[in-house]
């Protein structure tokens, strides 16, 4: 059996650079690794006999989108696991956030993800398998005042991720929306620009930007033991894999609440609902 090929962005750090440094490890497997500057990536040659590629990719780029599938298809001759890791955040209020900066996040998080995943997906199809792994947050489910943009793309991830698993469901491709809450990645430190309020009206949400700055690599998730679940998941879970798997007791207990309270929601306004149609004839 040929060595199964994961792609993943976003390696430098994070998630990405737990996960990549797990299946490093792991035999029989082919890593992909990719960032926007490869020199970051010296961690993985340690772990280097010959199955792992390193690879310059901007997601905002779609020339580079290309000649990172061509370049893996033709040394490896497949992909097996795409995953959509890299991405970043922004932190101010929905009416003073930077329409530039929130922009360009969306152009990582969502139109990123989905150039890298329209590239991936003629390989797969031709396979006839695959498995895209996209990250998402709790902030797809739920969300949080001064995150509005950031909610907005991982709403959009969930959106396309939900469509693209019915759609590639007869062609043996998977789909795994990771979910997670605060993990101990530079995600809210880093990777993430804040805004702090400069109107008196929203001065009580600089605190929480602030905190949110204050607490970063001091959350409760750990980002190894992520990487270790993923893997299970995809390599030992293909057939019953869930669409969607919220990492982090914060993010299970606020998934459940929100629709918990959503499907109360639902019915309390159930006859309206019903009121909008035409009568049956």
């Amino acid at each position: 059996m040929a060595n199964k090929t994961w792609l993943i962005t976003g390696t430098s750090t994070g998630f990405g650079r737990s996960l990549a440094t797990l299946l490093a490890q792991k035999p029989n497997l082919n890593l992909v690794a990719t960032a926007r500057h490869t020199d970051q990536l010296d961690y993985l040659d340690q772990y280097d006999h010959g199955q792992i590629q390193k690879l310059t990719l901007d997601v905002t780029n779609q020339d580079e989108i290309n000649q990172v599938v061509k370049q893996v298809n033709d040394r490896f001759g497949s992909i097996d696991v795409l995953v959509n890791n890299a991405g970043l955040g922004y932190f101010g209020t929905f009416e003073e956030s930077d329409r530039d900066a929130v922009e360009y996040m969306f152009n990582v998080n969502v139109w990123g993800l989905a150039d890298m995943t329209r590239a991936v997906l003629p390989t797969m199809r031709q396979q006839r398998s695959g498995v895209i792994v996209n990250f998402s947050s709790i902030a797809g489910l739920f969300s949080f005042p001064t995150l509005s943009f950031y909610n907005g793309t991982k709403y959009a991830v969930e959106g396309m991720s939900e469509s693209l698993a019915q759609e590639v469901k007869d062609l043996n491709i998977k789909v795994l929306l990771i979910e997670p809450s605060g993990f101990r990645t530079d995600w809210a430190g880093r990777s993430s620009q804040k805004a702090l309020p400069t109107t008196t009206d929203y001065q009580q949400f600089a605190e929480s930007i602030e905190q949110n700055n204050a607490n970063a690599h001091h959350e409760a998730g750990d980002p190894d033991a992520a990487a270790e679940i993923i893997y299970d998941q995809v390599t030992n879970n293909y057939a019953q894999l869930p669409l969607r798997l919220p990492l982090g007791k914060f993010a299970s207990d606020m998934a459940i609440d929100k629709y918990t309270k959503s499907l109360a929601g639902f019915k309390q306004v159930r006859d309206i609902s019903v009121s909008a149609d035409q009568p049956e004839k």
